[in-house]
């Protein structure tokens, strides 16, 4: 039990540290190529830091006991060798890891704008606004719980190689942080680009921030497609508002 204890607290430290080093540059890059940009926004991003370290917290309990899982039991389907698959299988896992949060992500994302979950939860990820480069991980601890145990499942049902298990994680945290930072740090030719249709970026995810009933994915805009919940591309005035929670006109939105 100290073992696996201290397993899920190394974890917890490996995240809350990504989350500060990843959202900290991030953050610094954006006083610098947008100055102003985060003016007059520092209580919301004292909240948005603690919400994440929080969230830190359970992203790293289940990572822990997987962690240990892995080293000690031998429980996951994560391997080492290279050669244990055929090397083509190296990109396909990442695209299935990447794919499989994407569509758990959309759902849930869906069932967390309808009004119970929302106030109870999601509202707290809403309360920024606009986001900052440390909303990627502000979330309300239900909500954190929803997210925390997808790549810990995943590993259970589907062959990774461990440095292509690193490549999604780097995926999720620099996805997490870019599409909230107000600005598209990603070239224009690939944001508006053939490219640019099917994935997610800052413009694209602002709109929801801004919308709230569209652009629900997380790196694909492929279930926002199907299901007619894309709505393009945002403005990054839209969300430029008053602090705080959604008011009437807003909540009429959320479901």
């Amino acid at each position: 039990m100290l073992a696996i204890a201290l397993s899920a607290l190394a974890m917890t430290l490996i995240v809350g540290v990504r989350y500060l080093l990843t959202s900290g540059a991030f953050a610094l890059v954006t006083s610098r190529v947008r100055p102003g940009l985060y003016d007059g926004l520092a209580p919301q991003m004292r909240r948005e830091v603690m919400w994440s370290l929080t969230s830190a917290a359970i992203y790293g309990v289940p990572a822990g006991l997987v962690a240990w899982g892995w080293q000690n039991r031998g429980w996951t389907l994560i391997y080492t060798d290279v050669h244990a698959h055929p090397l083509w299988y190296l990109p396909v896992s990442v695209f299935a890891y990447l794919f499989a949060h994407d569509t758990w992500f959309y759902w849930n994302h869906r069932w967390l704008h309808r009004p119970g979950p929302f106030r109870r939860a999601h509202a707290v990820h809403h309360a920024s606004r606009p986001p900052t480069a440390w909303a990627a991980m502000s979330f309300h601890p239900w909500e954190a719980l929803t997210g925390a145990v997808v790549i810990p499942s995943l590993v259970f049902a589907i062959p990774i190689h461990v440095g292509a298990l690193a490549v999604v994680l780097t995926v999720m945290t620099v996805m997490g942080v870019t599409n909230h930072m107000g600005w598209d740090a990603f070239p224009r030719w690939l944001v508006h680009g053939r490219s640019g249709a099917w994935l997610i970026t800052a413009s694209h995810h602002q709109r929801h921030h801004a919308e709230y009933r569209c652009n629900y994915g997380l790196y694909f805009r492929f279930w926002d497609r199907l299901c007619g919940t894309d709505k393009g591309l945002g403005s990054f005035g839209d969300t430029h508002i008053s602090v705080g929670l959604p008011d009437r006109r807003d909540r009429s939105r959320i479901d």
